[in-house]
């Protein structure tokens, strides 16, 4: 049967909005052309489709049956519409993205490299914060997400989403290699010197109130900017420092650096997602969400 594929595409619109009046508005079109493809469509098959009343229109028997085929012809019809739409929106672009040291190299690298081959066209930004710092830019609109450490709840607008959790490990140069190999407290540790970040980060913040827990107190002699100079530090014989597990893994060579055993078990932490909740993302930006969600 060779119908008129526009005469489908009216009967669809005029079975959703119940309206001839209306499904001409969405069709740019007017009531006269609308009412006369329908005609048309009804003696091409055979049969009345709408019944008319004052109220509008409804499906026939026969009209019910032909658009649960119909629907799910245009609703495929429109996906894919969307889908091609979207993919060239994402030919360009940009997004900014806040995140910390350790959220980044444990976590987020990967998922760019990933976005990077996906969408060659969007622009990347990539800003170092502690994560006072990355949460205060996602408040000023500085940045699009962040992706942070973070042990604590986040104040709304903001909502945040735990990623994974990361271990981390005390770790020394061989300056201190008599603590190599044996297990030692926290207040044994506290007697040597310690690397940091500074004290207005959520790292100072954590590791002050987890030797305060056991009774010892975290007073770093040596104040890092970045999460990334501590194990630089702690090589050149400066003192002990905390790093994630990963870190370690990642030294293709890390000869004079001792990983050490503590008789507390240090609590794991978790790498978040953070973004407002009263501002919708951008395209560039959801996609991103989507595939640091899926991990």
């Amino acid at each position: 049967m060779n119908i008129n594929y526009d005469y489908y595409r009216i009967f669809y619109h005029v079975a959703k909005s119940k309206s001839f009046t209306q499904a001409a508005v969405r069709l740019f079109s007017n009531q006269p052309n609308v009412t006369r493809a329908i005609k048309n469509l009804e003696i091409s098959l055979g049969c009345v489709l709408f019944i008319r009343s004052r109220h509008g229109v409804t499906l026939t028997p026969e009209g019910q049956k032909l658009f649960e085929h119909i629907k799910i012809a245009f609703e495929h019809i429109e996906a894919g519409e969307n889908e091609i739409a979207s993919s060239k929106s994402m030919q360009q672009g940009a997004i900014t993205i806040g995140s910390s040291d350790i959220a980044l190299r444990c976590m987020l690298l990967p998922v760019l490299k990933e976005y990077r081959t996906l969408y060659p066209g969007i622009r990347i930004k990539v800003s170092n914060y502690s994560t006072p710092q990355a949460l205060s830019a996602l408040k000023d609109g500085l940045v699009d997400i962040a992706t942070v450490t973070l042990h604590t709840d986040v104040p709304l607008p903001l909502k945040s989403t735990v990623i994974k959790t990361i271990e981390e490990t005390a770790v020394c140069s061989s300056a201190f290699s008599e603590l190599s190999g044996k297990e030692i407290s926290l207040a044994e540790i506290a007697e040597y010197p310690l690397i940091s970040l500074g004290e207005h980060t959520k790292t100072h913040e954590f590791y002050s109130e987890f030797f305060m827990e056991h009774g010892a107190i975290f007073s770093p002699t040596v104040e890092a900017a970045t999460a990334d100079q501590i194990l630089p530090l702690v090589a050149n014989d400066l003192g002990i420092g905390f790093v994630p597990t990963q870190y370690i893994e990642q030294l293709k060579n890390n000869t004079g650096i001792y990983k050490l055993k503590l008789k507390e078990e240090i609590p794991k932490r978790n790498i978040c997602l953070i973004k407002r909740t009263d501002i919708s993302l951008s395209l560039a930006a959801k996609k991103l969400e989507e595939m640091i969600l899926s991990i």
